[in-house]
């Protein structure tokens, strides 16, 4: 707690805002981006952004896993749980729409959808329940992948697993490759990174002369990042650096890599909205083929909708639209009825906006 108090110092946020406003151009305008749904949170719920300049942005890219999971996987979850398999999710993923159903509507018709905390909370469950077959959703990023490896290796009798983990570095050169979408700066995710270290980040300041800082979640992680861009874009130079040095390191968590190289491979992956990205994903190593649903079940979905009508949702998620210029957002689409990923999620873009602006304080 004293820990996170330091991060939140009121006279402090004020001294690093005026070195924000003392680096930052006069006129041109900066955009950086920032990766994780928990740094969406962070900016919004404490106001980071009106305490910058007007001329430098802070955008928010695909950083939350609930969001770009496709339609299609939604759909293999459902398919699994109509085959009378009892499909285990976090409490997030339950309302994210599929093609035409999700998993929560599944369950509203009778199938066994249910909720966990964990991979290892999945495998206990299907312990208790011998003669029934068991699937765990797996989604998330680089952080959640290694606890869902660790699961696999236990050799569950009854379990499987629909491996849904994304990457996040690929998504951040997705971005650089979107040629009207303008990015100055890349603020890297801290949980992520905690993880797969600093290296996988150094093509970015090296190959796209990118200025890419790794930073935490606290309100003065946020503005130490933009501060740390913004002096590397006065001074011409583009760097990796490290705000959050009490939680990262160069070589990240050597144990979780390690795991995810024993069962995962990586492969192209679909993410909702953004489509087929290259080396985004994780698939189950052959060794380990037993324990893959979709080929245990013969779950098979050919293609899946991602965007329903209007859903401006693959925007918001690279950054080019602000949730308010979604034509859905708090319309038809609302926290309480949400239409596209991003309101769904407690990481969502819009969703997080829609709790902070929309909700009676």
């Amino acid at each position: 707690m004293v820990e996170r108090l330091k991060f939140r110092n009121p006279e402090l946020t004020k001294r690093v805002a005026e070195k924000i406003r003392q680096v930052a151009p006069k006129s041109d305008t900066v955009k950086i981006c920032h990766v994780c749904g928990t740094h969406e949170w962070t900016i919004t719920h404490f106001g980071i952004r009106s305490l910058l300049p007007s001329n430098v942005e802070v955008i928010a890219g695909p950083g939350c896993p609930v969001c770009v999971t496709p339609a299609a996987e939604i759909d293999e979850a459902v398919q699994l749980a109509h085959k009378g398999v009892t499909v285990t999710c976090f409490g997030d993923v339950l309302r994210v729409p599929g093609s035409q159903l999700s998993l929560l509507d599944a369950k509203a018709g009778g199938a066994d959808v249910r909720v966990v905390y964990s991979a290892s909370d999945a495998v206990k469950m299907a312990e208790k329940e011998p003669n029934k077959e068991f699937a765990f959703f797996a989604i998330g990023f680089e952080t959640t992948a290694p606890s869902t490896a660790i699961e696999v290796l236990k050799k569950p009798k009854n379990l499987s697993f629909l491996v849904s983990h994304r990457l996040i570095p690929p998504a951040m050169e997705l971005l650089l490759g979107i040629g009207d979408l303008q990015i100055d700066g890349f603020i890297a995710p801290g949980h992520v990174s905690a993880i797969i270290g600093l290296r996988p980040y150094e093509i970015f300041p090296k190959a796209y002369r990118m200025p890419t800082v790794v930073a935490g979640f606290e309100p003065l992680d946020v503005l130490f990042a933009v501060y740390m861009i913004l002096r590397q874009l006065k001074d011409g130079e583009a760097r990796l650096e490290n705000e959050y040095t009490r939680a990262v390191s160069w070589e990240g968590n050597l144990k979780a890599q390690e795991l995810m190289h024993q069962v995962f491979e990586v492969v192209a992956g679909e993410w909702r909205g953004l489509g087929r990205l290259p080396s985004s994903a994780f698939k189950l190593k052959n060794e380990y083929a037993k324990y893959d649903a979709r080929e245990k079940f013969k779950v098979k979905i050919e293609h899946g909708r991602d965007l329903p009508p209007g859903c401006q949702c693959h925007l918001v998620m690279i950054g080019k639209i602000k949730p308010t210029e979604c034509p859905l957002y708090m319309k038809t689409c609302t926290p309480q009825r949400p239409v596209g990923a991003c309101m769904v999620g407690a990481e969502g873009t819009c969703r997080i906006w829609a709790k902070a602006i929309n909700t009676p304080r």
